[in-house]
């Protein structure tokens, strides 16, 4: 049995990866020489060309960078590192939740401090050289620094009550840890720009001004309540824009990048957030959690039944069953059911994202909606002809020439 799983692991992995690279690999032979008819209106040759470049240079990056940390893993498998470090922790303490929290603990440490030079070429090289980098040397190494300390609170706060959940509390798992990912999602999802964002940005609220009248206008009109519209200093690292809704019910809050303010007109910035506001209209951000959760509960499902299998830790050579190496052995193997619940996840963005561009077709502002698009696409650098397949596994967002499309076509056009 052991070294089934053992052999299903590895398949599973190698599999993985070649699927991966295949997809990139058929999304760069779709890239086209010449600019589609429909937007040569907006694009210059130069412009276009500059955009696949762009998207070849980040997918050849992508391809090395994702060959390093498959070297990585599988090297651990096949020599046996995952047992090793195993036998460090344990004799380090007999603690399940001290041997659990320094297993992987230094799983991410090293591996993070491994992509550390990845992470900087792509910042300090690739996108300096298309001109998106704003970031400077101490906020890459302080954003670095904080993320650590995030994510060992919130990520050692999770495995250290699920730890606990399994435990302590025998057949109740399913239903305490769930409900504890419950509650962690709604609150994040409420206090997310009042808690995490401001340990990297800035957040202030939007002048007054026209741009501010137009947003308030446009949301009595629609009666739509929002509790407060903000600006986040997105410039600090990159010239890329970006808008967004935080919250739900009566903590609604608008969040506009002072990027997307500089780029766009005062009628693009308000089809950009009614675009948002079709969002909450729709009811999308709870319809998302619940998907979530679903998923969620799928995973939380099969993994009480697999930290109760010794097999797993045998499978990595160890002989004493752990419940952090079962752990770590299911996420591995659940990498493929990951990957396809992903892909019914981007299903339902992408219908949410159609509804929400109705919202604003049905507004009267459709074409406002269509240039804001084109505009970020230019200034984003975006690929205005990904591979289907492509786009069918990763993307959580139509393409531009799909929601310029829907706009046009849709019955609800003024």
């Amino acid at each position: 049995m052991e070294s089934f799983i053992y052999t299903v692991l590895l398949i599973f992995l190698v599999t993985g990866f070649i699927l991966d690279s295949g997809l990139e690999w058929l999304n760069i032979r779709n890239l086209k020489p010449t600019l589609p008819e429909i937007m040569k209106p907006f694009y210059n040759e130069n412009k276009y060309r500059k955009s696949v470049n762009y998207e070849k240079t980040n997918t050849t990056f992508s391809f090395f960078s994702h060959s390093f940390s498959f070297i990585l893993i599988m090297a651990m498998l096949l020599l046996g590192g995952f047992s090793l470090l195993d036998q460090w922790v344990t004799s380090i303490t007999a603690s399940v939740y001290g041997r659990s929290a320094l297993f992987f603990g230094v799983l991410f440490l090293v591996s993070d401090l491994l992509s550390i030079p990845f992470q900087y070429y792509h910042t300090f090289v690739i996108e300096e050289k298309f001109g998106f980098n704003k970031s400077s040397l101490k906020t890459f190494v302080f954003d670095k620094l904080k993320g650590w300390v995030i994510t060992a609170m919130i990520g050692g706060g999770l495995l250290m009550f699920l730890l606990w959940a399994f435990m302590a509390t025998g057949i109740w798992f399913f239903l305490i840890f769930m409900a504890g990912i419950t509650i962690f999602s709604i609150t994040i999802t409420l206090f997310y720009t009042k808690l995490i964002v401001p340990i990297f940005n800035k957040i202030t609220p939007l002048p007054q001004g026209e741009l501010a009248e137009a947003i308030r206008d446009f949301a009595l009109q629609h009666q739509f309540s929002v509790k407060e519209v903000s600006v986040i200093d997105g410039s600090k690292r990159s010239t890329k824009a970006n808008a967004y809704f935080s919250g739900f019910g009566s903590r609604k809050r608008i969040i506009l990048y002072d990027t997307l303010i500089t780029d766009l007109s005062v009628d693009e910035i308000v089809a950009v957030l009614a675009h948002e506001m079709g969002h909450s209209k729709n009811r999308h951000v709870l319809k998302g959690m619940a998907l979530s959760l679903l998923q969620t509960g799928i995973m939380v499902a099969l993994l009480a039944w697999a930290l109760r299998l010794p097999e797993l830790s045998h499978a990595l050579g160890i002989n004493e069953s752990q419940i952090y190496i079962n752990l770590l052995v299911f996420g591995l193997l659940y990498t493929p059911v990951a990957e396809l619940l992903g892909m019914i996840s981007n299903l339902f963005s992408r219908k949410f994202e159609y509804e929400a561009d109705e919202y604003v077709t049905r507004a009267g502002i459709g074409p406002s909606l269509i240039n804001a698009l084109i505009q970020l696409s230019i200034n984003n650098l975006n690929n205005l002809q990904p591979h289907p397949w492509y786009v069918f596994v990763h993307f959580s967002h139509p393409t531009l020439l799909q929601r310029m499309n829907a706009i046009k076509t849709s019955s609800y056009k003024n």
